[in-house]
């Protein structure tokens, strides 16, 4: 009605022989003057760098669509910046390549299905204890992967 709106990043994170993870972020706009309305390539900077603390083994293969902030000059000359991070970016309209979406329908045809909400706050709540429940099922994040055909080769060390 309104009153605002949440946005939430994630991503969907595989490493052969180790559990799946899930690692996302939520950025809710108020509608208050100068508050960004969703994330900036900054919130994606921070997301990923999160991401590369929390796991193990330092490099980072990122496989993402093609969101304008994604694309954004200031956010390849951070990955450019890195050595432990390579992007691989997806063809232009092909959601059924990328993981994360099947994250999304987990959680609109799960804890959003017929959701009554009563406000913003509501919203906001559901949709973290959703990812939250969501980072405790690796088998339903490594559907997520099977879903889009494509396979995550075997590391040899």
């Amino acid at each position: 009605r309104g009153k605002g709106k949440v946005t939430t990043a994630a991503l969907a994170c595989y490493r052969p022989g180790h559990r799946s993870r899930l690692i996302y972020r939520q950025h809710v706009w108020r509608r208050r003057k100068a508050e960004p309305k969703s994330f900036s390539w900054r919130g994606y900077r921070d997301l990923l760098i999160a991401a590369h603390h929390q796991l193990p083994g330092g490099k980072i293969v990122l496989i993402w669509d093609n969101l304008s902030v994604h694309l954004d000059a200031r956010m390849n000359r951070f990955i450019a910046g890195t050595d432990w991070l390579s992007v691989v970016q997806l063809p232009a309209y092909a959601p059924e390549l990328n993981p994360v979406e099947g994250i999304w329908s987990v959680i609109k045809t799960g804890v959003l299905a017929n959701l009554a909400a009563t406000g913003l706050d509501h919203v906001i709540t559901v949709i973290r204890h959703g990812l939250k429940r969501l980072q405790y099922r690796p088998e339903a994040i490594d559907g997520c992967l099977t879903a889009t055909g494509l396979t995550i080769p075997a590391i040899n060390h």
